[in-house]
């Protein structure tokens, strides 16, 4: 057994050193525009610096702002403090920013995690300082505030403090206010930080090998079915070991969301991340029920003909993503990735172009996988007074491609809205997705416009297809499953098995017939980020998505200046609602006939290789 351990081991380094070639250089980013490490004497200096005007501002401030907003000087005197909150915001999430990048860099590493322990916690102590600020300016008469901004400087703001008095009715009293935050980091962000050290050092044993989570995952892309269904069950083996500890952060995590959302007093399970993403829950529902409605039109109808490709009446799971029969594959080293796409942004908008090429030039993407990196892909804005990060975990697959072009769509977004400054610049999660997902659409509509063989072009829409059921599909039935889950916490804590049949309710009924999803599977909820990071997330995605898939139609009928108005509607970062953000290219969300347009895109696209098929 040894021997044959030891055998498998050599493959499996001759292969990677293999790959490591075929993929070349990859980039390692440079996070120095933050702080030179760790140990940096900046870091200590800027926590110091921050206590020490958080509590000044505090000092100053606190019982005041109504007085503020009575006074002559009103406007003058609310823009000063808006603008002393402000540089206080940028100080904390550069201090944020970097050390969740570093721990990003491996969750493993006992140094990193107390570091960004370490550094959760002095800001939220320091924060705790500022909690008063939007309180008090959420009690003070809408009247008041809409006459001092008639002063051009606390006008500028005016989206901000549109903004934060949505949330006006979930407000609590101070002190609870203050409870809820300084615990946060004992209760939820314990918790996920649980969750990702615990994913972190997860392995799955192959072939008398054990991967990380990312490695084992991109061999459900693999060309042999025997590699795909043994990281399959492989991932099924170590997710059924770990359920407990899963099972108990999801349990954990839901009911801590119940028990803030009842002292707010949200009505539904999902309303605070509709008013985080300051999008009505009507628009929400009429997404989900109109791309539910249509699973029978898309994945449903896309696997069964994948599944015929295959020569099967029905695929396993670990083939719903795998490359199609008879397609040669190829390594796609980093700079072809690199050229693609940058070439595909430079056709749309050099300007789109020139800004996502400084994440190359400037070593603000991560792109290697390494043992105890954060799995999947991320760009992090970080503050406007720095610039965006990307990290990858690049493979050289077609898939690596588009995720590439995703992320850098959501960094040239983020490079484009700093300008708002800290608190005007973030988007929230249903356009946030636009950009990313419109540089997605630019690279595949590029590289098909550039492919003349049959057999390559199938292959490149069946990729783009099953990527817009990822995204569209999948996210919708992830977003059902989480309602599922929520609401049955409320009734009492769920066993592991009573969450896998939630999981596998939604994944049958969306994935449909085609899929046979073989024992195993129903241990697949348990790695997904999104449920513990940020749940309902998940249907900005689907949101993107259809959005961008309208934009798309409207950018291939227009005139000149489509690219202007699309670069202007980025750089507004969160200073527009989604119906004035869509409002120029005469597109509305709210209406229910803006979601068939989405879906029949994709719709259109599994037409198109159906018609291959005669």
């Amino acid at each position: 057994m040894r021997r044959t351990f030891q055998d498998a081991a050599t493959k499996s380094a001759a292969a990677r050193d293999r790959l490591d070639r075929e993929l070349g250089p990859l980039p390692v980013w440079d996070l120095s525009a933050l702080y030179a490490g760790m140990d940096a004497p900046g870091v200590r200096a800027d926590l110091d610096a921050a206590e020490a005007e958080a509590i000044a501002f505090e000092n100053t401030y606190k019982g005041r702002l109504e007085g503020l907003a009575r006074g002559k000087s009103a406007g003058a005197d609310l823009a000063d403090a808006l603008v002393r909150y402000e540089k206080l915001e940028d100080l904390l999430g550069r201090l944020a920013s970097f050390a969740g990048l570093v721990y990003a860099g491996d969750t493993t590493d006992p140094v990193r995690a107390k570091f960004y322990g370490d550094i959760q916690e002095k800001i939220t102590a320091i924060s705790s300082h500022l909690l008063f600020f939007t309180l008090e300016l959420n009690r003070i008469d809408d009247s008041l505030i809409d006459q001092a901004m008639a002063e051009p400087r606390l006008g500028h703001y005016r989206p901000w403090l549109e903004d934060i008095r949505k949330d006006k009715p979930f407000q609590l009293e101070d002190r609870v206010e203050q409870l809820f935050h300084e615990k946060s980091v004992t209760g939820r962000a314990a918790w996920n930080r649980l969750f990702d050290e615990t994913i972190a050092g997860l392995r799955f044993e192959i072939d008398g090998e054990r991967l990380p989570l990312e490695p084992t995952l991109n061999l459900l892309q693999d060309t042999a079915e025997e590699k795909r269904r043994a990281a399959a069950e492989a991932l099924a083996a170590t997710f059924k070991d770990n359920l407990r500890t899963f099972s108990l952060i999801t349990n954990t995590l839901a009911k801590d969301k119940e028990i803030a959302d009842r002292w707010r007093g949200f009505e539904d399970v999902a309303d605070s991340r509709h008013l985080a993403n300051r999008v009505e829950r009507e628009v929400v529902d009429a997404l989900v029920a109109a791309v539910r409605e249509a699973y029978p039109r898309l994945s449903h109808r896309y696997y069964r003909l994948k599944a015929r490709w295959f020569g099967k009446d029905v695929l396993p799971h670990w083939d719903r993503n795998a490359p199609l029969p008879k397609v040669e594959q190829r390594t796609i080293p980093w700079t072809d990735a690199r050229d693609t796409v940058l070439s595909a942004y430079a056709g749309f908008s050099p300007e789109l172009s020139n800004i996502a090429k400084r994440f190359f030039d400037e070593s603000w993407i991560d792109a290697p996988v390494r043992p105890g990196k954060a799995p999947g892909a991320f760009a992090h804005p970080t503050v406007p007074s720095a610039h965006p990060f990307v990290l990858l975990n690049y493979q050289g697959k077609p898939r690596d491609v588009m995720t590439l072009a995703h992320e850098l769509g959501h960094g040239v977004h983020q490079v484009l809205a700093a300008p708002n400054g800290a608190l005007m610049a973030p988007t929230p999660l249903t356009l946030a997705e636009t950009a990313s997902v419109f540089g997605e659409m630019l690279t595949f509509k590029a590289i098909l416009a550039s492919t003349t063989d049959p057999v390559q072009k199938k292959a490149l829409l069946a990729s783009k297809v099953e990527d817009m059921i990822n995204t569209v599909v999948r996210q919708i039935a992830f977003y059902s499953y989480e309602r599922k889950i929520h609401i049955a916490r409320k009734d009492g804590e769920l066993t592991a098995d009573d969450i896998s049949a939630a999981w596998m309710s939604v994944q049958g009924e969306s994935l449909g017939p085609a899929i046979e999803l073989k024992p195993g599977y129903e241990t697949f909820w348990a790695y997904i980020p999104h449920f513990i990071h940020s749940p309902f997330y998940v249907y900005a995605y689907a949101f993107g998505d259809c959005l961008v898939n309208s934009l798309y139609a409207v950018y291939e009928k227009a005139d000149k200046g489509f690219a202007e108005r699309y670069l202007a509607m980025l750089a507004a970062g969160g200073t527009k609602h989604h119906s004035e953000v869509l409002a120029p290219f005469g597109l509305d969300a709210r209406d229910p006939v803006f979601w068939q347009g989405g879906l029949g895109v994709i719709e259109r696209l599994i037409g198109e290789l159906e018609a291959m098929e005669g």
